[in-house]
């Protein structure tokens, strides 16, 4: 018998032996890993917490201490798919209420990607093994689909109209209009602008948002006035954010939370559909994707060419009931309201 045939022989025999025995290969590569004893959930989430991002901290905080909450004093490597599955279910049931609730499905699913986030950082850490991580033996409930649309040109001339003519600081809510109108950026890209991010010469500003993307978005030479005068006069910083109160504070998110109630109680449809800001996205991507094409609205959007963002674009560019409505109008040879 050749070295080579006696060596598949003796791995044979020793397969067969571990089977026997109820071994597998795997468990004598995990027993000679020494990992040092799990820590406990409250231990643990606050070290992840400040290892995360700021837009990671916001999105999963709240799940991280609802973990607390029920599993402080247990350790990473306790609970088991199982029980991940029963807390979700208890989130979905006891979520906030809010006119836009779609049965707790986004709190469930928001519970479970926190949990994978934060055994990612164990598995990481060397706290449990790989095979071992229970939240990913969980699936996420199915995301159902956006009721985010474009809005139509007049309806967001009403936005505009009443930002305009309302509030406390109207030069203010109506730049904030049209830098997301006109550039389609995030809430978070907005809010990281700085003075010097401006290019003038060329008409570009530097967009920092969500995934760490950085990418140069033309505007148009009026928004670029509008910025480096708001910059100016409410004593930005080159480095210090750009929008800004009357007083020279920094605006946070809580400015659009306002802005969007004061022309909900304005405009009746837009607290019924519960608009936000993410629609000015959904409206210029629309916009663009029908006049210049999808590759244009991809690269208008911040989305890569590659990866899951490939297909990320088509979300935001959906037809619009107004289409719809003059399809239908085509079709039928009738007037529709929308249409």
């Amino acid at each position: 018998m050749s070295d080579a045939s006696a060596s598949q022989a003796e791995v044979a025999a020793a397969r067969l032996l571990l089977a026997r025995m109820g071994i597998s290969p795997a468990d004598l590569l995990e027993a000679a890993v020494a990992r040092p004893p799990s820590p406990t959930f409250a231990e643990y989430v606050p070290v992840v917490a400040a290892a995360v991002s700021e837009g990671t901290k916001r999105a999963y905080g709240s799940y991280w201490n609802r973990v607390v909450e029920h599993w402080g004093q247990r350790r990473l490597d306790e609970p088991t798919p199982s029980e991940i599955e029963k807390l979700a279910e208890y989130v979905k049931a006891h979520v906030v209420a809010r006119r836009n609730a779609r049965g707790g499905r986004s709190a469930a699913e928001h519970l479970i990607a926190a949990l994978r986030c934060l055994y990612k950082r164990a598995v990481a850490d060397g706290f449990i093994a790989e095979a071992d991580n229970p939240a990913l033996k969980v699936a996420k409930p199915r995301r159902l689909p956006s009721t985010r649309r474009a809005v139509a040109d007049t309806r967001l001339a009403e936005i505009n109209e009443v930002a305009a003519s309302t509030g406390n600081d109207p030069a203010l809510d109506t730049l904030l209009l049209r830098l997301h109108t006109e550039t389609a950026c995030r809430r978070g890209g907005a809010l990281a602008l700085r003075p010097v991010d401006l290019d003038p010469d060329q008409c570009l500003i530097l967009l920092r948002e969500k995934g760490d993307s950085v990418r140069w978005q033309p505007v148009s030479p009026t928004l670029m006035r509008y910025l480096q005068r708001h910059a100016e006069e409410r004593g930005a910083t080159a480095a210090g954010q750009l929008l800004r109160y009357r007083d020279g504070a920094p605006i946070t998110r809580r400015r659009y939370d306002h802005l969007w109630v004061r022309i909900g109680e304005h405009l009746p449809w837009v607290y019924v559909q519960q608009i936000s800001t993410h629609w000015l996205r959904h409206t210029t991507l629309t916009w663009v994707e029908r006049n210049f094409g999808y590759a244009i609205a991809r690269a208008y959007a911040g989305h890569s060419e590659s990866g899951g963002d490939a297909g990320t674009t088509a979300t935001y560019v959906k037809a619009t009931p107004q289409e719809i409505a003059a399809a239908v109008s085509a079709l039928t040879n009738e007037p529709h309201p929308l249409a």
